[in-house]
């Protein structure tokens, strides 16, 4: 049965250079999650999968879930095969407790072992496994956040919550929402001519394809200068990315390059509403293979909200819910005649695609 909407993963973080970080202590693990999260979290369910020392996937829910969430979570953590976890709620006692120990006992009943427990509030937090007032007093312990300096200078960020990072990807408003008013309509033409093009040379859309990689490469080559494409570029992607096949090349070029993030991002952010699916998939999927989960989820809630059956959206959002890492693409198109596989290019890097599937 699918996890409720509200008992999803936010943040689901991969064994990747930028996010893998280690936790000695639990108030290690309080000072470092919001990293691993990308934000502070509140109200929040975070199991941290553990292999001795290394933290291998994060995950983050609302709280509270609903009661019958708690076999779903456990059963979805027992498929990372993390060899330990350890549960952090989020604020008061009266809605983190029983969201705690009721996961604590699913996952225990679905044979994860529960290294700690712990709470998370106004600066303090307390074991739930541990009653020695010597290490964890009555009154709570303090937040330490310098110990995460490694992440900070690993230039891993903690946004103050998560509505900081919806607002990432929220639609720009004012002057700038106007100007790509006119951008569009002006693309829409655009591409209007150039599908007739198409029809009347009888080219099967041809045109449309070769302008849509042109437009992709561009973009491409201008943010990976620094640099910003312009509002009428933008929006001939937005509407270039309609189409699927649009898309599918986009996709197909992914690397392991910030600029990227910040191409879809600011492509996302200025592309009218609906043409919001395109973009947001591709700021997605690049995110959830550079290991961040919590922006791919909200891409991906974005690109959902605009186009409920979106094709390419709904796939990477049944990726993120099932827990499925980008370390997962691994098997390929079928074998050639000679028995060898075919790979594909990513980011003029030959790579291999699949299915097996493995932790985030």
């Amino acid at each position: 049965m699918a996890l409720p909407r509200s008992a999803r993963p936010a943040k689901l973080c991969g064994m990747t250079p930028d996010c893998t970080i280690t936790v000695r202590s639990p108030a290690e693990a309080v000072a470092y999650t919001p990293y691993v999260l990308g934000f502070h979290p509140t109200e929040s369910l975070v199991v941290l999968g553990l292999a001795g020392k290394l933290v291998l996937v994060g995950m983050r829910y609302d709280l509270p879930p609903p009661v019958a969430a708690y076999e779903d979570v456990a059963e979805l953590i027992a498929q990372q095969g993390v060899p330990e976890v350890m549960v952090l709620g989020y604020g008061p006692p009266g809605l983190v407790t029983p969201a705690v120990l009721g996961l604590v006992g699913a996952l225990r009943s679905a044979g994860v072992r529960v290294q700690d427990a712990l709470r998370v509030f106004d600066g303090r937090w307390w074991s739930y496994t541990c009653s020695d007032a010597a290490c964890c007093p009555a009154e709570g312990t303090l937040c330490r956040p310098d110990l995460a300096a490694e992440a900070v200078f690993r230039g891993m960020v903690a946004l103050p919550d998560r509505k900081a990072l919806v607002a990432k990807v929220a639609p720009a408003e004012g002057a700038v929402r106007r100007e790509m008013v006119a951008a569009t309509e002006r693309a829409r033409a655009r591409f209007t001519d150039l599908s007739a093009e198409d029809v009347v040379a009888a080219r099967g859309g041809r045109w449309v394809r070769k302008a849509g990689r042109q437009a992709i490469r561009e973009a491409e080559r201008v943010a990976r200068a620094g640099g910003v494409p312009s509002h009428d570029e933008i929006a001939w992607l937005g509407v270039l990315l309609l189409e699927p096949v649009v898309l599918d090349y986009a996709l197909d070029r992914w690397g392991p390059d910030e600029w990227r993030l910040r191409l879809w991002t600011e492509v996302l952010r200025l592309v009218e509403p609906l043409f919001a699916p395109g973009p947001a998939c591709l700021l997605g999927f690049a995110a959830w293979r550079s290991g961040d989960g919590a922006l791919a989820r909200v891409a991906l809630d974005r690109a959902l909200r605009s186009n409920p059956g979106h094709r390419t959206a709904g796939v990477l959002d049944r990726v993120l819910s099932a827990g499925i890492g980008p370390h997962a693409l691994v098997a390929l198109t079928p074998p050639t005649a000679a028995g060898h596989r075919r790979r594909g290019t990513d980011g003029g890097r030959r790579i291999r695609r699949g299915t097996r599937r493995r932790s985030l």
